[in-house]
């Protein structure tokens, strides 16, 4: 088993609560380990875990896990650790893992999971939407079809969407009340949505007319929690630059929560003035010019 096996590696440091009095990690966590890295399996596949199979319409449920130790794990290790779905079963999933440090196998696994009715815990066939995305990601990057789709429209065609996210988003995340997240403005604005191959709406953001001529303004940026720190709040910021690009403004201006400060002075935005609240959260101006 090496490294280059894998499509899918998810990294984290050895933690001291993890290692044992041997100075090395402690067998168990290791499980933990394939456990946290399965997750963002998820997350890579643009699927909010809990809601996707709601969707579906069942459950994952581990029917067998087995570790085999090659090497130790020891506290401030750097380590990678690979999952493939190696097979598709009629109710089943196999799973193949490896933990490495550089190139080095220390830990491998097989993961066993049923699918079934979460109800009876009886199995069910694996959905063809979900035997299908798994079989695209692992068929490798160039053989595989989007994970997501984004598109740009008006309130009328995607309003139904963006309202989801931003109502999980602001309303229920940060208790911004209801009455002030919805306006007018909607109806005129240009709107971004990102959706996974399951068409559920993941992220969303809108682009209206600034005061000043000329200028675009971006706002009600919201991604799922499970999905925030991947491309998709990017993609959303893009779409709508060239949105704002096509229609002849020459400058964009949004007001940033300032936990998203950073994420977006890395996508060519700057402060202007200084810190001020809305809706009971510290936000900060920030601009950014479209000229060449």
């Amino acid at each position: 088993m090496k490294r280059l096996d894998f499509r899918f590696l998810h990294r984290l440091r050895v933690r001291w609560a993890e290692v044992d009095m041997q100075k090395i990690v402690f067998n168990a966590h290791y499980l933990m380990y394939f456990d946290t890295a399965i997750s963002d399996y998820w997350r890579v596949l643009a699927l909010p875990y809990e809601e996707s199979m709601q969707q579906l319409g069942g459950d994952l449920y581990v029917k067998k896990a087995t570790v085999e130790f090659h090497a130790s794990a020891r506290m401030d290790d750097q380590l990678e650790i690979g999952l493939r779905c190696a097979r598709i079963g009629n109710s089943s999933l196999q799973f193949i893992g490896g933990i490495f440090r550089g190139e080095q196998l220390l830990i491998s696994c097989e993961l066993i999971y049923v699918y079934a009715d979460p109800a009876t815990q009886t199995s069910r066939p694996v959905p063809v939407e979900l035997r299908q995305l798994l079989t695209d990601f692992e068929a490798g990057a160039e053989a595989s079809p989007a994970l997501t789709h984004l598109r740009v429209g008006g309130w009328a065609e995607l309003g139904e969407a963006a309202s989801r996210v931003r109502t999980e988003v602001f309303v229920r995340e940060q208790r911004i009340p209801a009455d002030m997240e919805w306006d007018a403005a909607d109806q005129t604005a240009v709107h971004a949505v990102v959706f996974n191959r399951l068409g559920m709406p993941l992220a969303t953001g809108r682009l209206l007319r600034d005061e000043k001529p000329g200028v675009g303004k971006i706002g009600r940026m919201a991604v799922h929690r499970a999905l925030r720190g991947t491309s998709l709040g990017r993609d959303i910021v893009s779409a709508l630059t060239q949105a704002a690009r096509q229609r002849g403004d020459h400058a964009l201006v949004l007001h940033a929560q300032r936990s998203a400060e950073g994420f977006y002075a890395r996508l060519g935005f700057e402060v202007r003035g200084e810190p001020y609240e809305e809706v009971g959260i510290p936000h900060v101006t920030m601009v950014r010019s479209l000229e060449a």
